[in-house]
C-alpha cells in the first residue's frame, strides 16, 4: 500500500512547494481536490512540471460542468506538461452544488458516469470518439501534445457506482469512508466488476483526515468543526452510516503516533492500494503526522 499526501493549497506556489517537500520526503504521489479554488489540472500542470518523482492526482475533477471532450484535452495537455505522471480523479460532485449552484439536471447519475465514461476513455486513449448516451454525446477527435492516457479513477461510493468504475475505469478514490466500508463494500465490489470485465485488479485509493496528538478529544472536536459538511452531505452521510459513524471524527485517524501508524497500516488488509493522509491540526501536530506518514513509507 503507498502512502501519499492529500493538500488543499491555495496557491499555484503554495501547491509547488509542498509538492517539492513531499517528492523530497520520498512520498509517492500527491492528491489535490477540485472545490471553489484553483483549477486542479491548471494549477498541476504549471506547479508539477519541475518537481519530478512524484505523481500528481485529482480528487475529484467534478464531471457535470465538464464535456468529457474538453476534460480530454486538459487533462492529456497536463499528463504531456508533467510528463506522464497524472492520476485523474473524477467525480459527480453532489447533488446541491450540481443543481443548485450549476443548474445542471442530477437525473441518473450513474448514466451520466457510464456515459461520461464512455466518451473520455476513448479520448484519452485514441483521441477519437463516436458515442451517442442517454445524457451525453461525444463525436470527434483531439490532437493534444503526445502522452499516455492517465489513469482513471472514479469517485465511487455506492455499489451500482462502484461497478461501473470496475467495469470501465482503473479504479476508485473515496473520502470519508471507513475502513470496514472499504473492507466489506468498496474494495470487493469494484475488483470483482473488474474481474468480470477482465480488466486489471483497480486502485482503491483512500482519503481520510489524520491527526498525530496528544490530545485526541480537542482533535476530534476540531475535525467534526472543519468537516462538518461531510456528515451533511447526502452521499457522505451514507458512507459514515454504513461505518456506524456518528460524525466525520469517527472515522478520522487520531491518535498518538503509535496508534496512528497502525491504524494506517492495517488499511492494506481492507484492500486499500493508496492511502492519501489528509492532515489537520496545529503545527506541532500537522508535524507528528508527517513523521509518522514519512516512518510507513
Amino acid at each position: 500500500m503507498d502512502i501519499a499526501v492529500f493538500g488543499f493549497d491555495p496557491t499555484v506556489d503554495a501547491l509547488e512547494n509542498s509538492l517539492r517537500e513531499a517528492a523530497e520526503q520520498g512520498f509517492p504521489s500527491f492528491w489535490m481536490p477540485q472545490i471553489f479554488g484553483m483549477d486542479a489540472l491548471t494549477a498541476i500542470a504549471v506547479a508539477a512540471k519541475n518537481v519530478p518523482n512524484i505523481r500528481v492526482g485529482t480528487s475529484v475533477i467534478p464531471t457535470y460542468p465538464r464535456h468529457p471532450m474538453v476534460l480530454a484535452q486538459q487533462a492529456l495537455t497536463t499528463q504531456s506538461v508533467i510528463g506522464g505522471r497524472l492520476e485523474l480523479g473524477i467525480g459527480l460532485s453532489h447533488q446541491p452544488v450540481v443543481e443548485g449552484m450549476w443548474g445542471i439536471s442530477f437525473d441518473k447519475p450513474v448514466r451520466h458516469m457510464s456515459d461520461y465514461l464512455s466518451i473520455l476513455t476513448p479520448l484519452l486513449n485514441d483521441r477519437r470518439v463516436s458515442f451517442k448516451g442517454e445524457s451525453i454525446i461525444g463525436r470527434g477527435e483531439i490532437t493534444p501534445p503526445p502522452a499516455d492516457a492517465p489513469p482513471v479513477l472514479v469517485a465511487a461510493l455506492g455499489p451500482q457506482m462502484l461497478r461501473l468504475a470496475g467495469r470501465l475505469a482503473d479504479g476508485t478514490i473515496t473520502w470519508m469512508t471507513g475502513p470496514e466500508t472499504i473492507r466489506t463494500l468498496t474494495a470487493p465490489t469494484i475488483s470483482e466488476a473488474a474481474e468480470e470485465a477482465g480488466r486489471p485488479a483497480p486502485q482503491v485509493a483512500m482519503g481520510l483526515p489524520v491527526c498525530v496528538t496528544s490530545d485526541v478529544d480537542a482533535a476530534r472536536e476540531r475535525a467534526d468543526r472543519d468537516y462538518a459538511i461531510y456528515g451533511q452531505l447526502p452521499s457522505y452521510r451514507a458512507m459514515l452510516d454504513r461505518e456506524g459513524a456518528a460524525t466525520p471524527a469517527d472515522v478520522a485517524i487520531i491518535g498518538d503516533a503509535g496508534e496512528v501508524a497502525d491504524r494506517i497500516r492495517a488499511l492494506a488488509d481492507c484492500g486499500v492500494t493508496t492511502f492519501a493522509a489528509s492532515a489537520f491540526g496545529s503545527a506541532d501536530e500537522l508535524a507528528a503526522t508527517r513523521e509518522v506518514m514519512i516512518s510507513l513509507l
